[in-house]
């Protein structure tokens, strides 16, 4: 500004309207330059204290690239002769001194941090990334496991800065999907928006911690704007991109610890990612981790699973049951074994709602071992055989279906048991056991019954080998009307 230009001075009251007039002379700046008068409510007067002021500059204007400085009081001590203690000092005798409070007013520059995703993703060290994630997520005991910088440009301008977290963040858990947790910052032109955003990330993505900042943006963005420019849409599958590549990379890791470490904390997240999000299923389906009947203490994946099949296995087999013990005692996996084939045992809850909403993986059908109907390829003789056994074992099947009325929905001749002499299965639509208890507890909770009326109703299958089937048969047969019998 020229010297001797005139200054001007703008006056609103926080309405519609303000003024503007000609600057006086106690009122002009020194130089050029703006300055900012806000004249606080009474009921405000909180903005007024330095802890306050620097609690809004740290939140909203943290990484703005010019300096903002707060004039802050701070109390520092330092060491004077104590003149009391020095009254009868000997000569030559070295002063005793004393440490004293003295308060301190000057400026302190408040955004010192400076905002990494501006630079080049080539620039920045590992030790930086790491450094950055723990001072802007305040996650000083934690250490990224891994980190994605990138930059998009065309129809969004924006730029990014992902991590996944080496530990599941506290806030989550006690409650996956903490309304209270904030993941993903939004920010424009360096300026902090909000981390409210519950559409800028699915809810399945809600451990990975981030920040985007888009030039293109207005800095009053609400949601609805995002909406309307379809904003929102094109940053949020950037995001599940570049969320899934850096699981694949942890996954790919010659370090296979690093992918169990990642699995344990937030495999549920994937598992509810199959569940929600559609779009994305066949891209998530790789990264999901089981146990199974043949991988012991460890982890398998549908691709591991497919490599070790014996030839002519046309299908993926699955159990369900509370526990990896309880899996495996199910009488279904008898037959399976002695085929050879390898079964994956979902013991949680949610566990069988995911893997219920794998119908294929690949060119293979993903089973349920424990249905009705159970095809293990067996060919035409297998199933003609059920026929005449279903046949030949009619009068104790009406038998046992009398007894259990009201427990099971019939009774068929299985060929599928070896050792066992029957076992329950669900029907071609049934729920499984596992599942109902969690349905039952859900219900009680919500102030229901716990009835779940004929969804407990399986099927028994029995086995026409077993010496327990065949004696009874005989009974049947004799008298079935006996007490023994």
């Amino acid at each position: 500004m020229q010297a001797g230009s005139p200054q001007l001075k703008w006056e609103s009251d926080s309405g519609s309207s303000f003024t503007i007039s000609d600057a006086n002379d106690e009122e002009a700046i020194d130089g050029s330059g703006t300055r900012l008068t806000l004249h606080i409510k009474d009921d405000a007067m909180q903005y007024l204290e330095s802890s306050k002021l620097e609690e809004l500059v740290q939140r909203y204007s943290e990484f703005i690239e010019f300096p903002l400085q707060l004039w802050k009081s701070n109390t520092e001590y330092e060491k004077v002769p104590d003149i009391e203690a020095n009254a009868d000092l000997a000569e030559g005798e070295e002063p005793k001194m004393k440490t004293v409070p003295k308060t301190v007013e000057e400026y302190e520059e408040m955004n010192t941090q400076k905002p990494l995703w501006l630079r080049s993703p080539n620039e920045p060290e590992d030790e930086e990334y790491k450094e950055f994630y723990k001072t802007a997520f305040k996650a000083s005991y934690d250490e990224p496991q891994k980190w994605s910088h990138f930059r998009l440009e065309g129809q969004v301008d924006f730029k990014a800065l992902l991590y996944v977290p080496g530990m599941l963040p506290f806030e989550l858990s006690k409650d996956m999907f903490d309304e209270e947790s904030r993941n993903v910052r939004l920010y424009v032109k360096r300026v902090f928006i909000n981390d409210k955003f519950e559409d800028i990330m699915p809810r399945w993505l809600k451990f990975v911690k981030g920040v985007v900042d888009s030039d293109d943006l207005p800095l009053n963005v609400s949601r609805e704007i995002l909406q309307k420019s379809k904003v929102l849409s094109i940053i949020n599958k950037r995001l599940v991109r570049k969320s899934l590549d850096m699981f694949r990379d942890i996954a790919e890791d010659e370090d296979a610890s690093k992918y169990i470490m990642f699995w344990n904390n937030f495999g549920k997240y994937l598992k509810i990612g199959i569940i929600e999000d559609d779009k994305n299923k066949k891209e998530l389906a790789p990264l999901l981790r089981f146990y199974s009947s043949k991988s012991g203490e460890e982890f398998t994946s549908f691709d591991k699973y497919i490599d070790g099949m014996v030839e002519g296995q046309k299908s993926i087999y699955y159990v369900t049951g509370e526990g990896r013990k309880n899996a495996m005692q199910l009488p279904v996996i008898e037959k399976l074994k002695t085929k050879g084939y390898e079964v994956l045992l979902m013991t949680e809850p949610l566990d069988e709602i995911t893997i219920e909403a794998i119908r294929d993986y690949k060119e293979f059908n993903v089973i349920d071992a424990t249905k009705e109907g159970l095809d293990l390829e067996d060919g035409e003789e297998t199933k003609k055989e059920t026929e005449e056994l279903n046949e030949k074992y009619a009068d104790l099947r009406e038998f046992l279906e009398v007894q259990l009325e009201g427990k099971v929905q019939k009774v068929t001749v299985s060929t599928l048991l070896t050792d066992s002499p029957a076992a329950l299965v669900q029907g071609a639509y049934g729920v499984s056991p596992t599942m109902q208890r969690y349905m039952k507890a859900q219900s009680v909770a919500s102030g229901g019954d716990g009835s779940m009326g004929s969804m407990n109703q399986a099927i028994l299958e029995i086995n026409p080998k077993h010496p327990i089937v065949q004696d009874l048969e005989k009974m049947v047969q004799t008298d079935k009307e006996s007490a023994k019998t």
